[in-house]
């Protein structure tokens, strides 16, 4: 960063002390009396870089959070016979996380979320290498997720990445099943938990439990992300527009350490893969019915350019049906 230009040292503190301050608020979720302890500088001192770096690492969200190859099948998919190929068109998958916000007074209210605490509604798309491809902070924590899409995709400055044709994101049942995004079924068991309860409606439900498994990504990612940086769970007395900042700013520094694969490695082993802000999502991943082996026949899952999500969620439905039934 200091090659680059984007952090100078100063006189009494280096670049390389800016960004251990840094990463020991959010890393820690230390204050700034925390922060003033552990490096011997004022308050006023750690408060003036650690706004430096904080500027520095959201400005690099454009370099670190990137849309993914959208022209190619990722490999979880490909090499998994419950996906493959009946998932060959999906990008990544999307969802909404609520985290901490501080925030008092009469502003409160609008951030108060479906447990009563202040929280930011942070929407995000991942890829299955859990990695963000898209984050739009800002939005108060009363807001419906839907709404924060709606805003996402309908301005153009939000830069939302629309996958090509033929291509989508999987979405939970709080979105609408339409354009780029492919949504459960409504109304059907759609966690692992559920399938002790199945109903008559089978078809619907094998459908429901590999998107589950497959949209689990941006649980797990969010697991990872919230779980790697404290200061999510419990946001410092910031200005509203600095933590907005925060949120994207851990979201680049969650990208940089998964390109290290000794890091994913032990993401999996330490079991940080698990949103606690999720309602058993990582149930879903488990014993989901097994399909056939991918072959000449199964894999002319085809996905038409002007796609009505309707339709072909019911002609998945029914290939993934053919095909354990088969």
């Amino acid at each position: 960063m200091e090659q680059t230009g984007r952090l100078t040292p100063s006189r009494a503190v280096s670049v390389e002390e800016q960004l251990m301050i840094f990463l020991f608020v959010v890393g820690h979720g230390a204050s700034n009396r925390d922060a003033q302890e552990a490096w011997q500088h004022s308050g006023s001192t750690i408060s003036k870089y650690f706004g430096i770096v904080l500027e520095a690492i959201f400005n690099m969200s454009g370099e670190y959070i990137r849309p993914p190859d959208m022209n190619n099948v990722h490999h979880t998919i490909r090499y998994n016979n419950r996906f493959f190929p009946y998932f060959q068109g999906c990008v990544g998958a999307i969802d909404g996380t609520h985290v901490s916000a501080c925030v008092g007074g009469a502003r409160a209210d609008k951030f108060r979320g479906r447990k009563g605490d202040t929280t930011w509604n942070v929407m995000a798309a991942c890829d299955f290498d859990l990695k963000f491809t898209y984050m739009l902070s800002g939005w108060e924590g009363s807001a419906h997720d839907a709404r924060v899409l709606e805003h996402a995709i309908s301005e153009p400055q939000n830069s939302f990445p629309f996958p090509p044709p033929g291509k989508y994101y999987l979405v939970d049942y709080g979105y609408a099943n339409r354009g780029c995004f492919l949504a459960p079924y409504r109304g059907k068991n759609y966690h692992i938990r559920d399938r002790r309860r199945l109903g008559g409606d089978r078809k619907k439900e094998q459908f429901n439990y590999r998107h589950a498994s497959l949209r689990n990504a941006i649980e797990r990612t969010f697991g990872i992300w919230k779980k790697r940086f404290p200061i999510l769970r419990s946001m410092h007395q910031f200005p509203l527009d600095k933590q907005a900042m925060i949120l994207v700013a851990c979201a680049v520094l969650h990208n940089f350490i998964r390109m290290d694969p000794a890091s994913v490695a032990q993401d999996h082993v330490s079991g940080d893969e698990d949103d606690d802000d999720a309602s058993s999502e990582d149930d879903s991943v488990a014993a989901v019915p097994d399909g056939v082996d991918v072959g000449e026949s199964s894999s002319q899952v085809n996905i038409p350019h002007d796609m009505d999500m309707g339709a072909f969620r019911d002609y998945v439905t029914n290939c993934i049906h053919e095909g354990t039934s088969g």
